[in-house]
């Protein structure tokens, strides 16, 4: 049983949610954000909370944005992109169980205060940004810090948002290479 309400962006979405667990969800439709949806996912925030849990591509992002971007105090949860395809389709309905219950567990409420934490120069010396296989890494350690997959801007956004620990980070970058 999760207390919060989880944002999904459609029935197949809120179908796959429901054999991982029992919760409150809300469709988006897709773009099709009403204000009247709006208005019950801001209700919900001060009733019980609520999870945005969009597909992992460029459409679940903007969704999660513009919900974002209206409703103060989300939490947001990630499902890595490899675990939400299924015949090169990528979305939350391909996600398991597992893989839908993990992302809800490592839900991170953005910080709102303006705290730099990580600069590029990490992104850097890390290897998140400027090399071959910056993407990928970008990837992993996205998943391990349940953060998703971004860009090197948006990583380093999220990293930094989300209120990352020096810490946890270390603690997951370095989990990656054992």
């Amino acid at each position: 049983m999760i207390k919060e309400l989880i944002v999904v962006e459609g029935k197949n979405d809120a179908a796959a949610v429901k054999k991982a667990v029992t919760a409150d969800i809300i469709i988006t439709s897709g773009f099709g954000i009403t204000k009247q949806t709006l208005e019950l996912i801001r209700k919900a925030v001060q009733k019980q909370g609520v999870i945005i849990l969009t597909d992992p591509d460029f459409m679940g992002e903007k969704i999660r944005r513009i919900i974002a971007d209206k409703v103060k105090g989300v939490k947001h949860a990630f499902i890595p992109a490899e675990d939400a395809e299924y015949e090169n389709d990528i979305g939350v309905e391909n996600a398991s169980p597992e893989a839908i219950l993990k992302a809800l567990s490592m839900a991170k409420a953005e910080s709102g205060d303006k705290r730099i934490e990580f600069t590029i120069a990490d992104m850097v010396e890390y290897g998140l940004t400027g090399l071959q296989e910056s993407a990928k890494t970008r990837a992993r350690l996205g998943a391990a810090l349940g953060i998703g997959y971004a860009n090197s801007k948006q990583f380093l956004n999220r990293l930094n948002v989300y209120g990352i620990s020096r810490e946890e980070f270390e603690a997951a970058y370095s989990g990656l290479f054992e």
